[in-house]
């Protein structure tokens, strides 16, 4: 078969249009949102604000979030590019690989809440139970992994801009990140979690497209037996090396096997490192991120499975007797080859702003994830400890500026040297993984050392870097970005830096001792004094949300014992959804060596359209009941505002609102106490 090269179908005006207009368009809607916040509910961008907003964010948002900052560009492009090499087991085992870490996080955000309910950080949890030396090994480990993460949007997302419009791959590194920093740097923590949530939508519309075209318009293919016949004539004309009969329709697929377990691997690094996903944790509600988590894992899991298994097909079915050329699968480009071959201009629009909302919404959160380590673990730890709220809020806007100049520039880089996402996707956990379960011990195990915590990642991050040379070397004689880029080298690198520390924790808890630790330096972790922002905002700091806990540090009786059921609800889930996602469903399926038939395709199909629904429930209609009434109150008091019959009102209607929208504290407002609000 001759080979296909992608070639843009879109002008380089509508890339940068999408680019910069799409983007200055996101940042003027949040300065919007983020001025009404702060007139109508008090929503100062004070430090605590910024970085955590005021960890009153119920589990609907929390999982929007989730699902947005977990569907990378990635997710999108690299789920469809093994499912286009390995058929319909490459988007399972993509999703199921990926969806664990997220429900196993949900016991370690329920910890987090508990052990440290004032924390600002992961890092600062390390920092109070072991100190410097341990807190400056995994301020290295929490960065490396936001620079590979920050990395892997970057150039999968300039690859595909550059692939559908013909815009300049470093124009994309640089100018992807504008619009991005400048409505987080208005709005914080609080502007990425309503981007999420609005980045979701499109994402979510936009997969039903595809989905709905493939098997019930497309005149090419419309219907999943047409695609079950096209991929089993291919199958049968080119087989695939290591699957069931060489079969596309099977999940016994051995390089499909191999990707499962790199992924699975890799993913904990990305998740239990990533300080992204703990400023979600810390954001929100004491009760709400356990279900915030689990809802947004669930649901995350259809957008991969579906939109790989439907566009990776497609890309299959229609390539004729022109297959992509290894250099454009590697970067990324089977999902839009497979949109433009389907729908055809139509097909390069969706992509375009599907992988534009992907790799926006997730750069936000590597945003605030770093500006939180550098502002709280580096600058207040450090450099200033007396600082306060103004200072740090200024720190925390300089350093996302500053670290998407430098992430810009190394993505440029990483471009002309060749490197590209799906090398990324797969080095990831041989970089971090080494970290994952000394910091995750810190949270659940009283007994582990501060020399176990400090030693053990450089130790695996050593083993895994020779596990992964030497494995290269060995079977292919080289080392190059192709054969250190390749699965078995890979495999070896991920799961040696993943499970080496569980050998080298025991043995230097044995030797040190242990800690038992009790927990409460955790608990020690106090807020931030933003009483400075608060004056200069001309309002009272007690009325801006989460502040008022300010000197009320411990949590209530009721928020502790809902947390310890939580707590045993998490474990327990866990258990069950791991078993379900990596045991249960795929290995029957693929130790049985079955190939699907077109009956079970189509079951197997029309469960993930409807998985995508429910989907659509949790997080773009959920999200909207739960805060309906802070929704209503701030559109009613815009409307008076306008018509010029606003007037000052009493604290105890406001309170009333928040706790609709869930945004009320333990400790809001009395009923005595007057707003002030600004006229």
């Amino acid at each position: 078969m001759a080979e296909a090269h992608f070639t843009a179908p879109l002008s380089q005006g509508f890339g940068y249009g999408i680019v910069v207009g799409l983007g200055f368009a996101f940042a003027l809607l949040m300065i919007f949102i983020t001025w009404a916040l702060k007139r109508y509910q008090h929503e100062v961008q004070t430090s605590e604000m910024f970085s955590t907003a005021g960890r009153t964010v119920k589990s609907g948002l929390v999982a929007s979030a989730v699902v947005s900052s977990w569907t990378w560009a990635a997710t999108l492009l690299q789920s469809s590019t093994v499912a286009y090499e390995y058929g319909v087991s490459g988007p399972f085992y993509y999703a199921a690989g990926a969806t664990v870490q997220i429900l196993l996080f949900a016991t370690l955000a329920i910890e987090l809440k508990r052990r440290a309910p004032n924390a600002h950080t992961f890092l600062e949890v390390i920092r109070a139970r072991y100190g410097t030396v341990v807190h400056c090994v995994f301020i290295v480990f929490c960065l490396m992994t936001n620079i590979l993460v920050t990395a892997m949007l970057l150039t999968g997302g300039s690859a595909v801009l550059h692939a559908l419009t013909g815009m300049s791959t470093p124009a994309a590194c640089f100018l992807l990140p504008i619009g991005v920093v400048l409505y987080t740097v208005f709005g914080g923590i609080k502007a990425t979690f309503i981007t999420d949530y609005l980045h979701t939508i499109v994402i979510v519309v936009i997969i039903f497209t595809f989905a709905f075209n493939t098997y019930a318009v497309s005149p090419a293919l419309g219907s999943p037996g047409k695609v079950y016949d096209i991929l089993t004539a291919a199958a049968k004309a080119s087989p695939v090396a290591g699957n069931s009969g060489g079969s596309y329709l099977t999940m016994h697929s051995r390089e499909g096997g191999i990707f499962f377990v790199i992924n699975l691997v890799g993913n904990f690094g990305t998740v239990f490192l990533d300080n992204g996903y703990y400023n979600k944790a810390i954001a929100a509600s004491p009760v709400h991120a356990f279900p915030g988590y689990v809802i947004g894992g669930l649901c995350w899991f259809a957008i991969p499975w579906l939109c790989a298994t439907t566009m990776g097909l497609t890309a299959l079915a229609l390539q004729g007797d022109a297959i992509l050329s290894s250099t454009d699968v590697t970067a990324g480009l089977v999902l839009p080859y497979a949109a433009v071959q389907m729908m055809g201009y139509g097909g390069a629009v969706a992509t375009t702003l599907m992988v534009f909302m992907a790799v926006t919404s997730a750069f936000s959160a590597q945003l605030i994830a770093v500006s939180s380590v550098f502002t709280y673990d580096i600058f207040q730890a450090y450099v200033q400890p007396s600082a306060k709220g103004k200072r740090l809020v200024w720190i925390s806007h300089m350093a996302c500026v500053v670290y998407a100049l430098i992430m810009a520039g190394f993505a440029t880089g990483l471009y002309y040297a060749g490197v590209g996402m799906g090398y990324l996707y797969l080095l990831m956990g041989v970089i971090i993984s080494s970290a994952v379960i000394p910091g995750a011990m810190t949270l659940l195990w009283k007994g582990q050392n501060w020399v176990a915590a400090a030693v053990s990642p450089p130790l695996g991050l050593a083993c895994a870097l020779i596990a992964w040379l030497v494995t290269a070397k060995s079977l292919y004689g080289e080392l190059t970005v192709t054969t250190t880029g390749s699965n078995y080298p890979m495999l070896a690198g991920n799961v040696v830096a993943l499970l080496s520390p569980l050998i080298f924790i025991p043995i230097l808890t044995l030797i040190f001792g242990q800690q038992n630790y009790d927990y409460e330096s955790m608990r020690n972790i106090r807020k931030v004094d933003d009483s400075d922002v608060a004056a200069d905002a001309h309002v009272d700091l007690e009325l801006i949300p989460g502040e008022a806990a300010n000197f009320a540090q411990e949590m209530t009786e009721e928020e502790t014992h809902k947390l310890n059921r939580a707590a045993f609800y998490a474990r327990t889930l866990t258990v069950i959804m791991t078993l379900c996602l990596l045991i249960l469903w795929p290995m029957p399926m693929y130790g049985s060596g079955y190939v699907f038939s077109k009956k079970f395709f189509t079951g197997w199909v029309v469960v993930g359209i409807l998985w995508l629904f429910g989907t659509a429930f949790g997080v773009v209609i959920f999200p909207l009941y739960e805060g309906r009434g802070s929704i209503v109150y701030t559109i009613k008091a815009m409307w008076l505002d306008a018509t010029g019959k606003r007037k000052p009102v009493n604290a105890v209607h406001v309170a009333a609102e928040r706790e609709d929208s869930g945004q009320v504290t333990p400790t809001s407002p009395t009923p005595d106490e007057k707003l002030s609000v600004k006229t």
